[in-house]
């Protein structure tokens, strides 16, 4: 039986590693790095390098490399052995401080927006001394950020790190003016639900579309999808059991506080919950999780699906983004508080929030957009794509009170100002949770259900925190320079009640007067991923970024550029992709179905001249009309797909993609799908929905 206890974090140059090794003045200088963010001495590098190796060679490493995320949404890594050659042809095994800090891999070939030619190769990456060093497949990674030449931000973390050193200092900020002195810094901390599915192996090999794509392009539903509630929660089974059995080993011995396991609503899916991290931790881990999960999937002779809509008609995966913001004294300053001055001051960071929201809504639907979360956002599982936010009715209430300075509720008989002793104490979580909601408070925290289920988190929580940091920084601002800080308080937190409810929605997020509602109140309705980057560079935003130091004009351009080219090269794969099988292996095998079922009737006919052949001639009718149609969708989606190579601009292309090309393959795809529900189970060319969905058992 697997030793938890023994087992967790064994593969991790974790605080307990580096204090059994490293001597005590470099141990302490490295935690006033990791703690401060403080420059760390070259000498002392090269003292936590040496002792780093030694820990990773015992380990049975042979490599070490600068992992990274560059814009591509996954990692990338680089390796190098630790071998440096020695006098009469022998080796020794070295790592230098030099080595740990820094690395130079090729910049060129990632994704960067312009930002670096291919000719323009040379690229950094830095360690980031404040997430723990690990073994992984035999190799010492080092979790770094990755810039370029000219210390452009190349990658997912730098802007990550950066927008939590703003919320940081502006936090700071306020704690300040409600007497907290002893804090001396602010965290923002993220626990991620990944949701996945598991299918067979042997039949995934058998489907281009979930090769190439990471979805099924084709496939007509089941006779059974969801309907019953009966995964939901359900017995696990053997072989899944099995599978996330070695997943916890995996990610424990990585140090990922694995702690929930379960069954989704949709056949063959699944979620795993983590213990919440700090931000730029929980987001390493979760660049790990899906890779582990990937790895590990294949051990049981499975695949595990991360993209968001896979299957069509049942539920997609999300990623479910539990974000809060915590002191380094132990405070959750997203906890209401036993007093009324925390009262007060938990007020005033949910006013932060609301603002926030309101104000960056095209910003926060931005930090989630993607082809694969087109298909997601919006259907039964997921919320709409209009950004609102869910506080429950006994917050609501109180806020509400307090903009219209009135009576709380029947326990509560004080009028609702914010002075320390008329403040009444309230509940921290007494509502039902909704499930329908983008961003809903849930007691002590936020729960963003936007993201997609293969999105790294950190594009959204760098939203998060930069926007957040910057109303924390006007409220500072005003209540700074304030004579009655108390009254002053009070009225800024009416006012900003009053001017931002309108994010707020308590509702079904489902309903189409919703939609309508959302309309009047002046909310976005960024529908797709072309329309929500169509705001990317408003003036706003780009002021948001830069004032902050979290991106620069320059790099979110970059972003903007990269993130228009990956939505067409993803909808032109998928096109690609349905144009190969459907001329290669679908038409091909129902004109050879349809012409056997029309030489059967022959047959039947010439035995016996009165034979019955309704089924077959009906049969071959239907299917040679859906032949047609799906030949001429065909040929419309190759032509449309001929078109897209003239255009030039890349907001216009991605326009092209999302309405005529995914227009000709939603229209190709009702021809095939037709052929799939008449045509015999031998004679279909692809596992079916039910093969994929049920086929773990």
């Amino acid at each position: 039986m697997t030793n938890v206890t023994e087992i967790f974090g064994s593969l991790v140059f974790d605080d307990r590693t580096m204090e059994a090794r490293l001597p005590k003045e470099t141990y302490k200088a490295l935690q006033n790095t990791m703690k401060s963010g403080k420059h760390l001495d070259p000498s002392v590098a090269t003292v936590v390098a040496n002792a780093m190796k030694d820990w990773a060679i015992e380990k049975g490493a042979t490599h070490f490399t600068h992992w990274f995320q560059p814009m591509t949404g996954i990692t990338a890594e680089k390796h190098d052995s630790f071998i440096s050659p020695k006098a009469g042809g022998k080796v020794i095994m070295e790592f230098s401080g030099k080595e740990l800090i820094q690395g130079e891999p090729d910049a060129s070939s990632f994704p960067s927006g312009g930002l670096r030619a291919t000719f323009e190769a040379r690229g950094y990456t830095a360690w980031d001394a404040t997430s723990y060093a690990f073994i992984k497949d035999g190799v010492l990674c080092i979790p770094t950020v990755f810039c370029s030449y000219g210390g452009e931000a190349l990658d997912q973390k730098t802007a990550l790190l950066r927008s939590m050193e703003a919320i940081n200092r502006q936090a700071l900020r306020v704690l300040k003016l409600f007497g907290n002195t002893a804090v001396q810094s602010v965290k923002t901390t993220v626990g991620p639900e990944q949701e996945y599915f598991l299918v067979d192996k042997a039949m995934y090999d058998q489907r281009k579309d979930l090769i190439y794509t990471g979805r099924t392009l084709f496939g007509a539903r089941a006779p059974k999808g969801q309907e019953l509630d009966d995964h939901y929660f359900g017995a696990i089974k053997p072989r899944v059991s099995a599978f996330m059995k070695d997943l916890n080993e995996e990610l424990w011995k990585l140090g990922i506080l694995a702690k929930t396991e379960h069954n989704e609503v949709a056949p063959a899916q699944h979620e795993m919950a983590p213990i919440f991290s700090t931000t730029n931790i929980a987001a390493d881990h979760n660049q790990l999780t899906m890779e582990i999960m990937q790895k590990v999937a294949k051990r049981h002779d499975l695949v595990c699906l991360l993209h968001e809509k896979p299957f069509a008609g049942v539920n997609g995966s999300g990623k479910h983004n539990n974000w809060s913001i915590s002191t380094d004294t132990g405070v959750n300053l997203l906890e209401p508080g036993e007093t009324p001055y925390e009262n007060a001051q938990f007020l005033l960071l949910l006013c932060a929030v609301i603002k926030a929201v309101d104000e960056y809504q095209d910003l926060l639907r931005i930090s989630v957009a993607s082809a694969g979360n087109d298909h997601r956002l919006g259907a039964n599982e997921a919320p709409p794509a209009i950004v609102s936010m869910f506080l429950g009715s006994d917050l609501s209430e109180i806020l509400e009170a307090i903009e219209e300075d009135k009576k709380y509720d029947a326990k509560q008989k004080d009028v609702m100002r914010i002075g320390v002793h008329t403040l009444p104490r309230f509940p921290k979580d007494t509502t039902d949770r909704n499930r329908t909601s983008p961003f809903a408070f849930t007691g002590n925290k936020f729960e963003f259900r936007m993201l997609g289920s293969s999105a790294s988190i950190s594009c959204a929580n760098t939203v998060l925190n930069t926007a957040v940091a910057e109303e924390l920084r006007q409220f500072a601002d005003e209540l700074e320079g304030a004579a009655d800080f108390e009254t002053s308080l009070h009225d800024l937190i009416k006012r900003t009640i009053a001017e931002h409810k309108r994010i707020i929605f308590n509702g079904d997020g489902y309903d189409d007067s919703w939609v309508k509602e959302a309309e009047k109140r002046g909310l976005y309705n960024l529908k797709s991923t072309p329309d929500a980057l169509a705001h990317m560079m408003d003036e706003k935003n780009v002021t948001l970024f830069s004032s902050h130091n979290v991106l620069t004009p320059t790099e979110l351009a970059a972003r903007h550029e990269v993130r228009l080219e990956n939505y067409c090269k993803v909808v032109n794969i998928e096109a690609l992709t349905m144009l190969d099988m459907a001329r290669k292996d679908i038409l091909p095998a129902m004109s050879a179905y349809s012409a056997q079922l029309a030489e059967d009737c022959e047959k039947k006919v010439a035995l016996y001249e009165d034979a019955d052949c309704s089924y077959e001639r009906e049969t071959v009718k239907n299917l040679c009309a859906l032949i047609g149609a799906a030949h001429r969708g065909v040929r419309k989606l190759e032509a449309d797909l001929l078109a897209t190579k003239s255009i030039t601009d890349m907001a216009e292309l991605a326009d092209a993609y999302k309405t005529t090309i995914l227009d000709d393959m939603r229209t190709l795809r009702i021809s095939v799908d037709g052929m799939e529900t008449i045509a015999s189970a031998k004679a279909w060319p692809y596992p079916t929905y039910g093969d994929l969905l049920f086929g773990v058992r």
